[in-house]
């Protein structure tokens, strides 16, 4: 099954010192027995290739796949152009993250604050999203926001961004949220993050639409509470896998 967790769901653990990358990759191969991982940028130590080289080792070691690649930071937009040029540099930085990992996805998202673009921040975006793309589909994998702030929690402007980009290495990924947007935003789908409350409350309708549209991403779970994860997780994890598992039985 191509199921994962998102490791920003140990950020209470990373928090208190008791969970580092490594012990995120043990514990998706042995305490949870996967064969995926879905890094936060926020467990890495460094970019820099010997650090990202022992990554790349223990993902291979333990025969994981990296489904997403989840970077907080270098948005697209942001106002002030000096901080902007630094965020594209970071961003750069990220796609070669993504490429000495194997990544199969990555996440850097658009920016802007507000609930819409400005002209300006739109065609800023779309076309440097545009580049980011055409580098990710060389290399195999796929890059693209996240419906989880600012302007991208409108689904309206999301699907305009899609349509503007319109690239096949340019994906989104799906931070369900149990309302029509969800299937605006299905057909342009790369990665999925599962939370508790969509996993407690219209999780089999959530997983239909995406199967509806043929996908054949990962199915992730993501965890916010910082309590409790290594237990929380694992019931997150439970429930993706139980529908997976009767959709097997339903095709035989």
């Amino acid at each position: 099954m191509n199921v994962a967790i998102a490791s920003y769901s140990f950020y209470g653990l990373l928090r208190a010192g008791k969970m580092d990358l490594f012990g995120y990759l043990e514990s998706c191969r042995y305490r949870y027995d996967l064969r995926t991982a879905d890094i936060w940028n926020g467990m890495l130590s460094s970019t820099e290739d010997d650090y990202l080289v022992k990554v790349k080792e223990a993902l291979v070691e333990r025969d994981l796949t990296l489904v997403n690649l989840c970077v907080d930071g270098p948005h697209l937009w942001e106002d002030d152009p000096a901080v902007r040029e630094q965020h594209y540099k970071d961003a750069l930085k990220y796609l070669h993250v993504a490429e000495v990992l194997g990544a199969q996805t990555i996440r850097i998202d658009a920016g802007v604050r507000e609930d819409t673009f400005t002209t300006e921040q739109f065609d800023w975006i779309a076309r440097h999203y545009q580049e980011y793309a055409q580098r990710a589909h060389e290399h195999g994998y796929r890059v693209g926001p996240e419906n989880h702030w600012g302007a991208e929690l409108v689904p309206e402007n999301m699907q305009n961004l899609c349509k503007a980009v319109n690239h096949p290495g340019f994906g989104v990924l799906l931070h369900f949220r149990g309302d029509a947007g969800d299937a605006v935003m299905a057909p342009w789908t790369m990665h999925t993050h599962f939370s508790w409350e969509i996993i407690e409350n219209g999780l089999e309708a959530s997983m239909q639409l995406l199967r509806d549209t043929g996908y054949r991403g990962a199915w992730s779970v993501e965890h916010h509470t910082g309590e409790h994860e290594y237990s929380e997780v694992a019931i997150q994890l439970a429930k993706i896998q139980d529908r997976l598992g009767r959709w097997q039985l339903t095709v035989r």
